[in-house]
């Protein structure tokens, strides 16, 4: 199976790293889905929730707040001004 290689950060912590099927976020131009395979893409985040779907086990929330959405291949990286992983 197909994966991407994610990594969450914000400015001043990281906030999540990983092996990831599909990633989903909202963007100053609206909602993006991601998966791999995706053709490569830089995109300004706007505030709202992105969910990690990893490979194994439950998808990640994290409220992010700006910042960049940055797919290279199957390398997907996330640069938010802030960002807090959310617990159910």
């Amino acid at each position: 199976m197909a994966e991407l290689d994610v990594e969450v950060v914000a400015h001043d912590h990281a906030v999540w790293s990983g092996a990831a099927t599909a990633i989903r976020g909202r963007t100053t131009d609206g909602d993006m889905g991601i998966l791999p395979g995706h053709t490569p893409v830089l995109a300004l985040l706007d505030s709202g929730e992105l969910v990690i779907e990893p490979v194994d086990g439950a998808p990640v929330r994290a409220q992010v707040n700006g910042g960049f959405f940055s797919v290279d291949s199957d390398r997907v990286t996330i640069v938010a001004d802030d960002a807090q992983l959310v617990s159910d």
